[in-house]
C-alpha cells in the first residue's frame, strides 16, 4: 500500500472516530434534557412555580401602577424583563435544588461523558423552561398591557436574552447549590453579571415595541449576541471545575 493511501486510511478512521464523538456527546446532551423534562412534566413543580409567579407579577404591576397608555407602553419592555428575570430566577435555583434533593447531581458525575455535555444538558432544560413560561405570559402581558408583544423581533430578542440569562444562571446555580444560603446567594451573584444582558434585552425589546429603526436596535442585540458567545464559552470551560467541588 502507498504512503499516499495509508494517509487517506488513517484521515478516514479519525474522521470516524471524530464523527462517533460528536454523536456520543450529542446523544448525552439530548439524554439529560430527556431526563429534565421528564422529571418536570410528572411534576409540574419547577414550570408552574415560574408561571405562577410571572403571573403574580403581571397582575401586580397591571393593577398596582395604574398608569396612562402611552406611558405604559414605555415601561412594557422593563416590566416583561423584569417578570422573566425573577421568574427564571426562580426556576433556577428549584432546578439545582432538586437536584440535590434527588441526590442526582453525583450520580450525573458518575457518568462517563464530559462535563460540558452535563452544562449544556441542563442550560438548554432550564432555557426550555424559560422559554414555556415566556410563551404563556407574553399573550396575557400584551393583553393586559394592549401591545403587541407576538412579533419576530421581539420573540428573537426573548430567544436570546433567556438564552444568555439560562447559560450564566446554570453555572452560578451549580456553585450556590453547594452552599445553605443558595436561595439568597444565587441572584447575588446572578443579577451583576446578567446586568448587561438584561439592559441590552430591554433595549432591543423596547425598541422593537417602538417601532425604532433596525439601526437604532442592532448594537443592542450584537451586545446580546457577544454576552451569549462569551459566558457560554467561559462557562463551559469552567463548569468542570465548579461542580467537582
Amino acid at each position: 500500500m502507498s504512503e499516499a493511501a495509508e494517509r487517506t486510511d488513517r484521515t478516514t478512521a479519525a474522521s470516524g472516530q471524530l464523527a462517533s464523538g460528536w454523536r456520543q456527546y450529542l446523544r448525552a446532551i439530548a439524554a439529560l434534557v430527556r431526563k429534565d423534562i421528564a422529571a418536570e412534566v410528572r411534576s409540574w413543580e419547577l414550570v408552574g412555580a415560574m408561571l405562577v409567579f410571572s403571573l403574580l407579577v403581571i397582575l401586580l404591576f397591571n393593577f398596582a401602577l395604574e398608569l396612562q397608555v402611552q406611558l405604559r407602553s414605555e415601561i412594557t419592555s422593563g416590566v416583561l424583563w423584569v417578570t422573566l428575570t425573577f421568574a427564571g430566577t426562580l426556576g433556577l435555583n428549584r432546578a439545582m435544588a432538586s437536584e440535590r434533593e434527588r441526590n442526582s447531581l453525583d450520580g450525573l458525575l458518575l457518568t462517563p461523558v464530559d462535563r460540558s455535555a452535563l452544562y449544556f444538558g441542563k442550560t438548554l432544560a432550564n432555557w426550555l423552561f424559560m422559554l414555556l413560561v415566556a410563551a404563556i405570559v407574553l399573550p396575557l402581558f400584551g393583553l393586559l398591557y394592549s401591545t403587541n408583544l407576538v412579533s419576530p423581533g421581539l420573540l428573537l430578542v426573548v430567544l436570546m436574552g433567556t438564552a444568555g440569562y439560562a447559560a450564566v444562571g446554570t453555572l452560578l446555580a451549580t456553585m450556590a447549590i453547594q452552599t445553605r444560603t443558595r436561595d439568597i446567594l444565587l441572584p447575588i451573584l446572578l443579577f451583576p453579571v446578567v446586568l448587561p444582558a438584561l439592559i441590552a434585552a430591554v433595549k432591543a425589546s423596547d425598541g422593537y415595541l417602538q417601532g425604532l429603526p433596525p439601526d437604532a436596535i442592532r448594537p443592542w442585540l450584537n451586545l446580546l449576541v457577544a454576552f451569549d458567545v462569551i459566558f457560554v464559552a467561559v462557562a463551559m470551560m469552567l463548569y468542570d471545575s465548579v461542580v467537582q467541588e
